[in-house]
């Protein structure tokens, strides 16, 4: 039986939309790596989509994973909108189309590639360390406007 994953994630953003960054710390027992990358124009929750996105992909293995994340945003998305999103053809209650459909779509599907995905909000700047350093890297990799 593989060892169960953890991800800590995080994205960040210089303006809204603008350059931003995204990050993802995985964990399995003693094992460490880091992840991250970035984007010229996007917007905060695209990169917080991005990091949990990135993060699952790079798992080759069906795996019990549990996503640590600052973000309301992905974390209620991924565990209770979706489900009436797809429901409806991808549009929200209101019948409008879902704000970064794209990702939530590459999110749904990594998702099922696994055993089981847990879920756990921290608050972020709160000193939670794996948060803390998801931040950094994330910060990080904010492409730099020359």
């Amino acid at each position: 039986m593989n060892k169960p994953i953890e991800l800590f994630t995080d994205g960040a953003c210089s303006g809204n939309p603008g350059p931003g960054g995204w990050a993802v710390i995985l964990r399995s027992g003693p094992h460490e790596s880091e992840l991250s990358g970035g984007k010229t124009h996007t917007t905060n929750n695209r990169m917080e989509l991005m990091a949990v996105i990135e993060g699952l992909r790079a798992i080759k293995k069906p795996a019990q994973i549990t996503i640590h994340t600052d973000s309301k945003y992905v974390m209620d998305g991924a565990r209770t909108w979706i489900i009436g999103w797809k429901k409806r053809g991808w549009k929200t209650a209101d019948k409008k189309p879902v704000k970064n459909e794209d990702l939530w779509r590459a999110l749904d599907e990594q998702q099922a590639r696994h055993l089981s995905v847990a879920w756990i909000w921290v608050a972020g700047h709160s000193g939670h360390v794996e948060n803390e350093r998801a931040d950094q890297l994330a910060r990080d990799a904010i492409p730099r406007q020359l």
